[in-house]
């Protein structure tokens, strides 16, 4: 099954600003995120009534987070997916884990019934409708996680559920297994046309649960478990200490979730039946670059210091926002509104947030369980993020220029 994370992978493959480096291997069964990040399992009140919850996926990043909360919640789980992925992680914990491939074979999925069905890594359409066709009549709810990547205009200030969506790129058919269509496997490795598949996968979404489905597209979405390191280099960085490179101006907006307020907020939706569309975006209220770096330096002794350097200087030196300043994009232009998205309508619904200081410690401290090799490439920038060396080298420069301008 090709996941949303495999879906990242392709796309650092071919120049994106995304990918992910190997995770470090859990016991089977005995290990789940709250303990990979240092913490004790917090309490949880129970459900007023137990579902039958189907996780499509379940052991990538926003998964785990699912299946902990759910379980906590008093509902029953089954997880289906192609066992690849840290396999044995919840043996024992969820009722039964279905083999098969949302690009393949569903067949496990025949004859099974269930309350609530959770899609978690589904990109393209034909996976939707692969799975639909065991799934369609046999639940009475389905949840896609989508992302805010579908929205056409990411100039748009303060984008909502319904902005315009990106269309599919010509000459697509995206009802079929892209092994079997070399132009639409071309077409998925291009990060470009991530929003356009994940779009028109919600529309299959509709088609095939008409009524009873609730689409969720959330934004940058971090806290431990999260390989991709778009914000975990921050954590990382930080914890270093001197001097960091910080983008552009401290004022420029910028918008994240932990991972856990998702799942959370997915698995209550869930619970109250409710569907529709939502954006789920953090933070609660409008957070600057400069408070979130500063928030993440909060929970280091390292004693960073931060030197603002401006968008047109790190564009001419090779700096890539979302690529090397990871969680920002430049407040202008054609990615005006990428961090000023509005999630009123999922606050509203009771999507809530923990606080920085909690997703930064607990990242922090999941980091610092990796292998040395896995953290050192965070602090190389060889998935996202930037390499100690460059950033030394900018700031080099940029001190230069302020001295003879």
């Amino acid at each position: 099954m090709t996941t949303r994370r495999k879906f990242i992978e392709h796309t650092a493959a071919a120049g994106g600003a995304l990918g992910l480096s190997p995770l470090i291997k859990l016991g089977l069964g005995a290990e789940s995120p709250a303990t990979m990040a240092g913490q004790l399992p917090r309490r949880v009140e129970k459900a007023s009534a137990s579902l039958n919850i189907l996780i499509l996926g379940g052991t990538g990043f926003t998964g785990p987070e699912q299946v902990d909360y759910a379980i906590a919640r008093g509902h029953r789980v089954t997880l289906f997916n192609r066992g690849k992925t840290r396999p044995g992680m919840f043996k024992g914990k969820v009722a039964e884990e279905l083999i098969g491939d949302l690009n393949g074979d569903t067949s496990a999925l025949k004859g099974k019934k269930f309350d609530v069905v959770i899609d978690n890594p589904t990109t393209l359409p034909f996976w939707v409708k692969n799975a639909a066709q065991y799934l369609k009549g046999n639940t009475k709810h389905y949840i896609f996680i989508s992302t805010t990547s579908v929205y056409r205009d990411q100039s748009e200030i303060g984008i909502n559920e319904n902005s315009p969506t990106v269309p599919m790129p010509a000459g697509l058919d995206p009802y079929q297994p892209d092994e079997r269509n070399p132009a639409q496997l071309a077409a998925s490795a291009n990060p470009a046309n991530y929003g356009a598949f994940k779009a028109r996968a919600e529309v299959e979404v509709e088609n095939q649960y008409p009524g009873i489905n609730t689409i969720i597209r959330p934004c940058l979405i971090v806290g431990p478990l999260d390989r991709t390191d778009r914000f975990t280099y921050w954590p990382a960085r930080i914890d270093k200490g001197g001097e960091v490179l910080a983008p552009d101006k401290p004022d420029d907006p910028c918008q994240f979730i932990d991972s856990r307020d998702l799942a959370e907020f997915t698995v209550r939706m869930a619970e109250a039946r409710e569907f529709g569309t939502y954006n789920a975006i953090g933070p609660e209220k409008p957070m600057t670059i400069a408070e979130m770096l500063y928030g993440v330096k909060a929970i280091t002794t390292a004693g960073a210091q931060f030197t603002w350097v401006p968008w047109e200087f790190l564009k001419e030196n090779g700096i890539r926002p979302w690529r090397h300043m990871t969680v920002w994009q430049p407040p202008v232009g054609a990615t005006a509104g990428y961090q000023r998205r509005s999630a009123a309508k999922a606050i509203a619904k009771g999507l809530t947030f923990r606080p920085l200081a909690v997703t930064a410690k607990d990242t922090l401290d999941w980091h610092k369980t990796r292998p040395a090799e896995e953290q050192a490439k965070t602090l190389n920038g060889e998935i996202n993020g930037l390499a100690m060396s460059k950033e030394a080298e900018v700031l080099a420069k940029w001190h230069a220029s302020q001295k003879s301008g």
